[in-house]
Order: C-alpha cells, then structure tokens, then sequence
C-alpha cells in the first residue's frame, strides 16, 4: 500500500467517499481531507490516521494543515492529488445564485475552497507528486 499514495479533499461524503473506497479496494493508502472527521462507523482503520480535518476555506489553518500532511508523507512519493472538495453559492432555499445575487463575502468562500486551496495543497506536495511519476 505504501508505494501507491492518493490524497483526496471532500473524501467525507458523496463522490468523494465513493472515489475513497474505490481506491482503498484497489491497495490504495488513501488520505483523505475534509471539514468533517472520519465517521466512527467507517471500516477502515487506516483511515482514521490517514485523514485530516481540513477546513479549505479558512487558508491560514490550511498552512499548518498542511504543514502536517508533509510530516505524514515523510518524503514518500504520491501517485495523485484529487481535489474534489468544492462548493457551488447557493440561497438559504439551496437554490443557486448567480453573480448578481452573491455577496462578495461568499464568493471569497468559493474562490477559497475551489481555486486557492488546491493551489495551495500542490504547491506543498509538488515534491512527492514528482516522485510518484
């Protein structure tokens, strides 16, 4: 398992957790990111210790998040970054808002979690995702 890495944000739920599974079936050491923990009824052991509570927004707890994640790697190549956390601006009626109707406040929280954090996780794993090569 420790030859072949992926690291994957918004692993919790959804897309993200079915990608999780299907890499963990394959061999895969999966390390997951995402606001939420691990929930207790997850199977997998590994997990618990390969997964960081990472809210993507809030980029000056990103750095030390991530500062983290490379102490966990320990120089170890990786195969893939998946950075398939993201959110769209949505109303309280969860109805899509289109540019007009979003306050410049929330678009920072989109720009935040959908462009600069990924940017910012490439940028601290480009080493070992050179080495996955």
């Amino acid at each position: 398992m420790e030859d072949k890495i992926v690291i994957l944000t918004g692993g919790s739920r959804g897309i993200g957790h079915a990608t999780s599974k299907k890499f963990w079936n394959s061999g895969w050491r999966v390390i997951t990111c995402s606001r939420t923990p691990v929930a207790p009824q997850c199977p997998w052991e590994q997990n618990k210790s390969d997964h960081f509570q990472i809210d993507l927004e809030n980029l000056d707890n990103l750095e030390k998040k991530l500062a983290d994640l490379n102490d966990l790697l320990e120089g170890k190549p990786v195969k893939a970054l998946i950075n398939n956390a993201a959110i769209s601006p949505k109303n309280h009626e969860n109805k899509r808002l289109g540019f007009i109707d979003t306050p410049i406040s929330l678009w920072q929280k989109v720009f935040n979690i959908n462009f600069f954090a990924p940017i910012m996780m490439s940028r601290s794993i480009i080493n070992n995702l050179q080495l996955g090569n």
